[in-house]
């Protein structure tokens, strides 16, 4: 499995959102994202902590992620702009922003959609990952219609889930969100309880029969974890997996 294990290091987002993150926390995450078999994709953290993040990984070619409208999904519109732009001012090269799902569920579409195009707008060339939180819909056909919603407002990256809601990312949301990147150049973020080897493999296995053998790479399909990189390096260092982490 270690060129599964390979592939999905270069795609990880090495997540710290937990409730109680520090700098310490933030200087040991962006220690752990270069390894000896290369850097993860990017770090993605809270706000507050993407400077120290931005100067500790310079010149690793790891990027600075950050969150914003998170996780509910419904900050004042003014305060999500006014967040990504100062993420931005402090060196973040991609922002996550959870999808305004509840008004966008309840009909108020156009108003949802109209949020990531401004928070688009904001970011200017930076990447833009929108979280659906695909755990909140009762359907994948409604799923899948938000997601072409949120792909004609701009949106570089369809992600699935929070984590901070009990259901994460599934195959099913997977497909559909994969299906709905397919109609452009956008790409794929899988977070959510993904944890294992197993899991890993079972999502780019899905990329692959879905976007063609070559498309999953880190500029278009991401997995968000905090506790799948043990599971990782354990592959490729030929040793037992450890237990599962809990988390995001």
């Amino acid at each position: 499995m270690s060129d599964t294990a390979k592939r999905a290091l270069a795609c990880l987002d090495l997540t710290a959102l937990g409730d109680k993150e520090d700098q310490a926390s933030t200087a040991a995450l962006c220690a752990k994202a270069v390894t000896k078999f290369g850097p993860v994709a990017a770090v993605c953290l809270w706000p507050a902590y993407v400077a120290q993040a931005k100067t500790a990984l310079a010149g690793s070619g790891v990027k600075v992620a950050t969150v914003v409208n998170f996780p509910s999904g419904m900050e004042p519109a003014d305060d999500v702009l006014a967040a990504t732009r100062k993420a931005i001012a402090d060196g973040a090269d991609e922002i996550d922003v959870v999808f305004p799902f509840p008004r966008w569920l309840r009909g108020e579409k156009v108003a949802a959609a109209t949020l990531i195009a401004r928070v688009k707008e904001a970011c200017g060339a930076k990447t833009l990952k929108v979280i659906l939180e695909s755990g909140a819909f009762p359907s994948v056909e409604k799923l899948a219609k938000a997601s072409v919603d949120v792909l004609e407002a701009g949106a570089d990256f369809l992600k699935t889930s929070t984590g901070k809601i009990a259901q994460g990312a599934t195959p099913e949301a997977a497909r559909t969100l994969l299906e709905a990147a397919a109609r452009g150049k956008t790409g794929v973020k899988i977070s959510g309880g993904v944890r294992t080897m197993a899991d890993a493999a079972a999502y780019l296995a899905l990329a692959d029969e879905i976007r063609g053998a070559d498309w999953a790479g880190p500029a278009t399909f991401r997995f968000g974890a905090s506790g799948l990189l043990d599971a990782l390096l354990a592959d490729l260092e030929g040793r037992a997996a450890p237990a599962p982490a809990k988390g995001y």
